[in-house]
């Protein structure tokens, strides 16, 4: 017996790295998965739509159930049918886990109109479609009667979280997902969906192709399956009282993070401020400063 038995997933950008990982620990699990992959290069050109066969062929290997699915969830009509694959194939909808990214990076006095279009493209509105899409289904099903015990898994990074340079798209991108999900888990939690946010850190092919990283991203701790377990948890019923949270996940560590907090206070008590009165007073609200955020490591 596994913690999704009866589950439906789908897991896009399943046919490499964390996405894999996620969809074959899905399917140990119990859920029958939609393993979703253009195949694309590691910028967003191509297609190659063995990437998601291929691991579909292992999960059907190991006992269980999987279809293959290559439309773009960065298009709207895509994620719908992406949605409707599900429903046609496996009768229902349980989980959607948004994992597909791709990554152009340059600094922002280097980057192109095609580089931040493409990539906020593929996360930012490839994340929101397929959630559009699948959170439309539980809010008829709710409405009709029916039960509904929806999860959205979306992935984030600390790029988004903290910035990193050479990474003003990426960075962009990920902040909004982390955002959205945040107004789903609220918007959705009278349908009964959750929706929640993983930073992970592992050694793919995206991250290992920053110069080093493959050196300093050695050892099990880095391998995508590390990850998985995380989005297992959150997929299941156990999770159903955890919704709108945001997690650091790697190696052997679950870190849950907490958003914006007011950390001082300027009052003048009447009247507006001049420029050279918060000049004065600059001190005074820096005064309690948390520590700096340390520099960012090799899969943030």
């Amino acid at each position: 017996m596994g913690m999704l038995d009866g589950k439906v997933a789908i897991v896009t950008g399943a046919g490499r790295g964390l996405g894999r990982a996620h969809a074959l620990l899905l399917a140990q699990q119990g859920a029958r998965v939609v393993v979703n992959d253009l195949g694309t290069g590691m910028g967003g050109d191509g297609r190659d739509a063995t990437a998601a066969q291929e691991v579909v062929d292992e999960i059907v290997a190991a006992g269980g159930e999987a279809v293959a699915n290559t439309d773009d969830v960065a298009s709207w009509d895509g994620a719908g049918r992406l949605v409707g694959h599900a429903l046609d194939a496996f009768g229902g909808l349980d989980v959607l886990v948004n994992n597909a990214g791709v990554l152009r990076d340059s600094m922002a006095f280097n980057m192109t109109e095609e580089d931040w279009d493409t990539v906020v493209r593929v996360h930012l509105k490839g994340h929101f479609a397929p959630c559009h899409h699948a959170v439309r289904h539980w809010r008829d099903r709710a409405k009709a009667g029916g039960p509904v015990s929806g999860r959205i898994i979306n992935t984030a990074s600390e790029s988004g979280l903290f910035g990193q340079a050479g990474q003003a798209n990426y960075a962009a991108a990920k902040a909004g997902i982390v955002a959205m999900t945040l107004v789903l888990a609220r918007e959705a939690k009278k349908y009964g969906v959750t929706a929640n946010v993983i930073c992970p850190r592992a050694l793919t092919r995206m991250t290992g192709s920053v110069p080093g990283a493959a050196d300093f991203m050695s050892g099990p701790e880095w391998d995508p399956a590390q990850v998985a377990p995380m989005v297992g948890f959150l997929a299941s019923d156990a999770a159903a009282d955890v919704s709108g949270q945001v997690f650091v996940v790697w190696g052997t560590r679950v870190h849950l993070l907490q958003g914006w907090s007011l950390v001082a206070t300027l009052d003048r008590g009447e009247g507006r401020w001049t420029p050279e009165e918060l000049a004065a007073r600059k001190d005074e609200l820096f005064a309690t400063r948390p520590p700096k955020v340390p520099p960012m490591g090799f899969g943030q």
